[in-house]
């Protein structure tokens, strides 16, 4: 068990590490985002948006107060990262974060339910 939890920390941690990044590059890098969202022909307004919901998403999957909305978490980094994946290898850009994130947010999710348990308060 003890391994498992060292496991679980670490996939979370680095989950939480690489949204935090994003949504710090977001918020600082502003006209750089901008640049990227522009090239993968993605609204721009989203920049903002994305980035509160990524920080929020990191609170919630780190306090694990409420089962429903640490569900809601992990679905929109999973799609985030599937999605982010897809328009990077559509625009023939190098390999980056969003497909190395996928299988930490998966093992997060599937052994934060086994070491950490069901939250009390749905």
């Amino acid at each position: 068990m003890k391994i498992q939890k060292i496991i679980y920390w670490v996939s979370t941690l680095f989950v939480c590490g690489v949204f935090l990044f994003s949504a710090t590059m977001y918020f600082t890098k502003y006209n750089m985002v901008e640049g990227f969202f522009k090239a993968l022909n993605h609204p721009t307004y989203l920049i903002y948006p994305l980035a509160s919901l990524k920080i929020i998403g990191v609170i919630v999957i780190l306090l694990r107060k409420n089962n429903w909305l640490i569900e809601w978490a992990y679905a929109g980094f999973f799609f985030n990262a599937i999605l982010a994946s897809a328009a990077h290898f559509n625009a023939n850009h190098d390999i980056g974060l969003s497909y190395f994130v996928i299988p930490f947010i998966l093992v997060s999710y599937f052994l934060g339910k086994k070491v950490r348990g069901n939250v009390i308060n749905n």
